[in-house]
């Protein structure tokens, strides 16, 4: 399954190739910068988008292929990997492009706007199929701290 376009949402990106747009306000949360995204592309989305956080250094290409390759066999509007205390990683998934676009109107309309809104309210109400990663690190290991960084520079160097 080949991966097509690319979109950054937030600070510009450091790639001269990959566009980035602003979620509104900046800052808003990944609900609003989701949506900023879907509006960016309109009509050019895929069946099945990664959505995927940017602090995620050990994701990989068969990492993310495998998630699309569970959300595009279509019973299930995404999947997402689940660490190992069951805990979903609701920004390292794919996800049928029309089931979010649905849910971001619908949240929309709920609450008037997207800013501000939990990314449960946006994917917990979608059918979801979680996906363990056993062998290897984590991918959906994020980076929050100096000790995360040096956490994940020691798993990438074995």
């Amino acid at each position: 399954m080949p991966f097509g376009r690319t979109l950054v949402v937030g600070a510009d990106s450091a790639l001269d190739a990959v566009p980035t747009v602003r979620e509104s306000p900046p800052g808003g949360g990944p609900v609003a910068a989701i949506g900023a995204a879907f509006d960016a592309v309109g009509g050019e989305l895929i069946d099945v988008v990664a959505i995927l956080a940017g602090d995620l250094p050990l994701l990989d290409a068969p990492a993310i292929a495998d998630l699309r390759a569970v959300a595009a066999r279509g019973w299930v509007d995404g999947a997402i990997y689940v660490d190992s205390d069951g805990r979903p990683q609701w920004l390292c998934g794919a996800w049928r492009t029309a089931s979010v676009a649905t849910r971001l109107v619908a949240l929309a309309d709920i609450r008037g706007r997207l800013d501000g809104a939990a990314i449960r309210e946006l994917f917990g109400g979608l059918a979801v199929a979680e996906v363990t990663h056993i062998d290897g690190p984590p991918p959906w290991f994020d980076c929050d701290t100096e000790d995360d960084i040096r956490r994940a520079e020691e798993w990438l160097t074995r």
